[in-house]
């Protein structure tokens, strides 16, 4: 039986099992799916296992993005062009990292049928993720992409490697037609940003990367205010199907079903 796991920090929200084990059973593949909390010191250790046969591939969430780029053989364009990889898997014995995310993003935005070309869009975080949205959204043909980020270290190295975006201060409000929430606040149901959205005009769109819960406060605020709002729901489920994609060379269907089953 294969194995391929999803390691990161927190891990608890993730239903990647739940998804790729249904996969599995609906496409008669003898393999499981788990995941696994672990420590920046454990990432070497944990790749070894692919390359020696115990791991078929893995995904990797929060925070390990980058800092696993450095135990593998061979990044992907996307994945070297964002230093971001959230997908491993072998290619002629060779351990290489790849990034799906920038192509799970954009298939959630045609999904809900949203145009971006022209927009302005604003980017609160730095972390793993927001380098395939940078990406992504350029793409897209954005106007502008602003970031705002709670430390400045993240957002200069941003900065740095796509000069095109504008940094502003974490809490200064910006005027755009679409804010995605790529930061871990509202994996708790306490969390709160703290940034004043009274003064934004409604119909914009909302999007938070996280999924689990369904709406974050992020979202259930913006509602109360008349914007559009989007979970990571959408960009999970097609990041997920490029990976698996990339394992098997087959594309998992994504219907109502498999929709249900992450809600």
């Amino acid at each position: 039986m294969k194995k391929f796991l999803v390691i990161g920090n927190p891990i608890k929200h993730s239903l990647s099992p739940k998804l790729h084990n249904y996969w599995f059973k609906k496409n008669n593949i003898d393999a499981v799916y788990e995941k696994k909390q672990i420590e920046e010191e454990d990432i070497k250790h944990i790749v070894s296992e692919i390359r020696n046969g115990i791991l078929e591939g893995m995904n990797v969430t929060v925070p390990f993005k980058k800092s696993v780029i450095k135990f593998l053989d061979e990044l992907s364009p996307h994945a070297s062009e964002t230093q971001s990889v959230n997908t491993i898997y072998k290619e002629e014995n060779k351990i290489v990292g790849g990034n799906t995310d920038i192509g799970g993003f954009g298939a959630s935005l045609k999904y809900i049928n949203y145009n971006l070309k022209g927009k302005t869009v604003f980017i609160l975080g730095a972390g793993g993720v927001v380098p395939s949205l940078i990406v992504a959204l350029n793409h897209m043909r954005v106007s502008k992409i602003i970031l705002s980020n709670r430390s400045n270290d993240k957002a200069t190295y941003l900065k740095k490697k796509f000069p095109f975006i504008n940094l502003v201060n974490w809490g200064q409000l910006q005027d755009f037609d679409m804010i995605i929430n790529a930061t871990s606040i509202g994996l708790n149901k306490n969390d709160k940003i703290p940034i004043n959205f009274n003064n934004t005009k409604p119909g914009r769109l909302f999007y938070d990367i996280i999924y689990n819960p369904k709406e974050t406060n992020f979202l259930i605020e913006a509602k109360k205010k008349g914007n559009l709002i989007e979970n990571g729901k959408m960009m999970f489920l097609y990041q997920a199907q490029l990976a698996f994609e990339l394992w098997f060379n087959i594309k998992p269907e994504i219907n109502e079903e498999v929709i249900k089953l992450v809600e």
